[in-house]
């Protein structure tokens, strides 16, 4: 039985080869169909089973920035005592507001480091607000600006409280970057089927939809006190620290409590609830219009309350709006 058949009511099968993911969301102007998003969606119920599939749950996606909670986990293991918004920025794709560079720049002072080993590309903030804000001051591309320079801070100090490598400390092979990845197989529950390298520099470690999702759970049921636990602990409690102002994870960690949201590259999306249940999903063309009506439709499909707009994306025409992306599962 292929996805095709098996729609959102139960579990399916690994979608055979040729066989391409069902579409996820379609784009309507002026009530047409003018483009479809394709992709592989999974949930798991309360006890960790798959409860419902759509595509390839099994074969191993990159999750981009949704694997940086088991990132931030790993610093956490290797020794580095790290609580609040200063863990949850650990674990962030930060939108490059005053507010996150400042948090990264005193992280960096109270590590005897510099922006100067931070090994993240230069970049301008994420958010499109504050981009267009910073530009106007007369700012540049900066290191710090760049969305996981939380991220490569955390690494870098606690690489240096162990005495490790700091000019090597995106190797694959360095003790922590090996750490990190023991962290993902653990969680996750199946070994890294491919290992890359992310837009910021660092390894990606490839896992599936599934193992995706499993680890989100390890997450929100983790004992507390453990590195898990204390990870995402301090992204709901501070998720601004993790996203931004105006996007879609600090806006569902603050709607729902207790929820664990983190949103990666290429439309990749996990999300976990406080009693187990989780999901994980990408949209196959990698399009990031996609993600708030897939994941509102997901969530509401589970039947999380508060998550009504959250999927709501209109499609403009000359200002005004004249359609929308919605979500068609």
């Amino acid at each position: 039985m292929t996805t095709e058949d098996a729609g959102f009511t139960g579990v399916s099968a690994r979608v055979s080869d040729g066989v391409p993911p069902p579409v996820l969301a379609e784009v309507v102007r002026s009530g047409f169909v003018e483009s479809r998003h394709r992709g592989s969606l999974v949930v798991l119920a309360a006890d960790g089973s798959v409860e419902r599939a759509l595509g390839d749950v099994t074969t191993p996606v990159f999750p981009r920035s949704s694997n940086k909670p088991m990132q931030a986990a790993g610093v956490l293991r290797a020794g580095l005592d790290l609580t609040g918004e200063r863990l949850a920025i650990a674990a962030a794709s930060h939108s490059g507001e005053l507010f996150h560079r400042d948090l990264v720049r005193r992280l960096l002072s109270e590590h005897g480091l510099d922006a100067s080993q931070l090994q993240c590309p230069p970049d301008l903030p994420l958010d499109p607000v504050e981009q267009e804000t910073y530009l106007a001051s007369g700012a540049v591309r900066d290191r710090i600006a760049m969305n996981c320079s939380g991220k490569h801070t955390a690494m870098l100090a606690a690489s240096a409280q162990r005495g490790w490598p700091l000019d090597s400390y995106l190797d694959p092979e360095h003790p922590l970057q090996k750490l990190i990845h023991r962290v993902v197989e653990e969680v996750s529950g199946e070994r890294v089927a491919a290992v890359g390298t992310d837009g910021c520099g660092a390894p990606l470690l490839a896992i599936s939809l599934t193992g995706l999702a499993r680890a989100f759970r390890f997450f929100v049921l983790a004992a507390p006190g453990s590195a898990e636990r204390r990870v995402a602990d301090a992204m709901r409690a501070h998720p601004e620290y993790v996203a931004g102002t105006r996007r879609p994870d600090t806006l569902l960690m603050r709607a729902v409590p207790g929820v664990l949201s983190k949103m990666g590259a290429e439309a990749v999306q996990a999300v976990a609830l406080p009693d187990g249940r989780a999901l994980a999903f990408k949209v196959e063309d990698g399009a990031g219009r996609a993600l708030g009506p897939v994941l509102g439709r997901a969530l509401g499909l589970m039947g999380v309350p508060g998550v009504e707009g959250l999927g709501r994306a209109a499609v403009l025409g000359g200002g005004r709006e004249v359609g929308e992306i919605r979500a068609v599962f």
